[in-house]
């Protein structure tokens, strides 16, 4: 029995979702090998040797793979399969446009978001926006399956895995790269960062989270948002936090004018330590917060710049 983790990366440096998705793997049982399918990816494999409890790290190095389009990455997978019983990626939106592909092929049902290892076949999954949690049970002879990163502890470096170059699959010719936009920002990354700073629709306009930056800055934080703030144009869709948005669990999350709606709940519930800021004290993000600070946030938000200063 082994499992095959297939590492997300952008051909330079691995991402951390993949040393979370190793810790899933490892709890499965047997050996952990690691697939990193890309172009110019020394680097990448290197790094990926390093994490403890990596047995093998096997590279497939070739144009093809270069944007990471999830049809060709996933033929290599399937080209892998048959010697492995687990084949997990990270349930971003990476991993989550290659796996389904790869179940739908293999014929077996894919266990999605898992959040704990039960045995090698029993895993635990959220459901209803994370309200309760199912037991899953497969007897597909392969698992395919997602790992909600936020469940697992990140492994640990020190490894030595042996790193092997493997034939790479021929094009599968189903999809061309066109183009891509990526955000950038000077903050740390949002699923990344250790502290974030979150508004929501209470702030009413976009020009209004200008009040939550200076917060962000003292604290080094990422910036997020609810859907609603989102959907209301106050700020860009990368920031959401939420069940439709990104999953996050940072050691301190700062909700500032957000009601928390179980969608919202569902994307950082997981949060290390969570504050409230919010002008009605019945709101539902007070049941889970840590500390919760019950007032105009207009007034509040720059007090504790000042006292952080």
């Amino acid at each position: 029995m082994a499992a095959l983790v297939i590492a997300e990366h952008d051909n330079a440096h691995l991402k951390g979702s993949t040393l979370n998705t190793v810790t899933a793997a490892a709890q499965c049982g047997g050996d952990v090998h690691i697939l990193v399918a890309g172009q110019n990816v020394g680097a990448v494999a290197e790094a990926a040797a390093q994490i403890a409890g990596v047995a093998k790290v096997l590279v497939a190095d070739a144009a093809q793979f270069a944007d990471g389009l999830a049809e060709n990455v996933a033929e290599q997978a399937l080209a892998l399969a048959s010697n492995y019983s687990h084949i997990l990626a990270p349930a971003t939106a990476y991993g989550k446009n290659i796996l389904p592909r790869v179940a739908a092929r293999l014929d077996v049902a894919q266990i999605s978001e898992i959040t704990k290892v039960v045995s090698p076949d029993t895993f635990e999954r959220p459901i209803y926006a994370g309200n309760a949690i199912a037991t899953v049970q497969s007897a597909d002879p392969v698992k395919v399956i997602t790992v909600r990163t936020t469940g697992f502890d990140a492994a640990a470096q020190g490894g030595s895995a042996q790193v092997e170059t493997i034939t790479a699959v021929g094009d599968a010719g189903k999809s061309s790269f066109v183009s891509r936009e990526v955000a950038k920002s000077d903050r740390p990354e949002l699923t990344a960062a250790k502290v974030i700073v979150s508004g929501g629709r209470g702030m009413g306009s976009g020009e209004a989270f200008k009040v939550l930056e200076p917060l962000a800055d003292r604290l080094g934080a990422a910036m997020g948002a609810s859907r609603a703030a989102v959907d209301a144009g106050f700020v860009p869709n990368d920031w959401q936090v939420g069940q439709t948005g990104k999953v996050v669990a940072p050691q301190l999350y700062i909700a500032v004018g957000i009601s928390g709606a179980i969608q919202h709940l569902a994307g950082m519930k997981d949060s290390k330590t969570i504050v409230a800021i919010n002008k009605d004290p019945e709101a539902p993000i007070f049941q889970v917060a840590d500390y919760g600070l019950a007032g105009d946030l207009f007034e509040i938000v720059p007090q504790l710049v000042k006292e952080l200063g």
